[in-house]
């Protein structure tokens, strides 16, 4: 085997390394700066430092986010819609079609089924809890298995939570400080009211669902007919 052939195949071997270094240490900078872009641009905050970008920059981002854009059309606006529902809930696109196509099968309106599944899911009420700030913290609690549903660990954000189980943390997980910051109220200041389709005891980290979310009661920026419109059309 020539020299020239081992030199090559270490500087291929270093260049991949470097590549996936730079994607492991994606610094907290660059994913913030990602999520108020994406709330600027869909006008909604999607973190509560978003919100306070938005207050700043209430423009959408760009060179060109100043001026006025011209009128959307019908299916530019159904578009923004669906987007600002996927960004609200951090979800993927085959999730949300899922996640239509079963509310779509019940009875009753379809965009009011579709926010009421999507807001049963396993993150939203950690999220509703105020036991995680952000939606993204909420999914990652569930997926390091902090969060037991009636006392069975659960470790997928998506799993629906039926009326009746409680939610709560792990013993183990509870001295850890993002739950003792949850448990004195640590994010009661940048998070909605707990809804009425939940009851809550935040000092012992633990929620039950007492009902079938309401479409009102739901603290999301949306208008869901238009979702409804955008798959009804695909």
């Amino acid at each position: 085997m020539s020299i020239s052939y081992l030199a090559k195949r270490c500087q291929a071997q270093n260049l991949a390394d470097q590549f996936i270094s730079r994607k492991e240490n994606v610094s907290k900078t660059t994913r913030t700066r990602s999520k108020t872009r994406l709330s600027r641009a869909l006008g909604i905050a999607l973190t509560p430092k978003a919100a306070k970008y938005l207050e700043k920059r209430p423009y959408a981002p760009g060179q060109h986010g100043r001026t006025k854009r011209k009128t959307d059309s019908d299916f530019a606006v159904r578009l923004r819609e669906k987007q600002r529902l996927r960004a609200q809930y951090g979800i993927r696109e085959a999730q949300l079609r899922k996640t239509f196509n079963d509310a779509k099968r019940q009875e009753g309106l379809t965009g009011e089924n579709l926010v009421e599944l999507l807001e049963m899911r396993l993150d939203s009420l950690v999220l509703r809890s105020g036991f995680a700030r952000t939606m993204a913290q909420a999914r990652q609690m569930v997926v390091h298995r902090h969060i037991l549903i009636d006392g069975i660990r659960v470790d997928r954000p998506s799993a629906r939570v039926k009326v009746g189980q409680m939610i709560h943390v792990h013993e183990k997980s509870e001295s850890t400080e993002p739950f003792q910051v949850a448990a004195a109220g640590g994010h009661v200041d940048v998070l909605p009211p707990v809804p009425g389709y939940l009851s809550v005891e935040l000092d012992k980290l633990q929620a039950t669902l007492l009902r079938r979310p309401k479409r009102a009661e739901v603290p999301i920026t949306c208008e869901v007919q238009l979702v409804v419109e955008y798959y009804a059309a695909r």
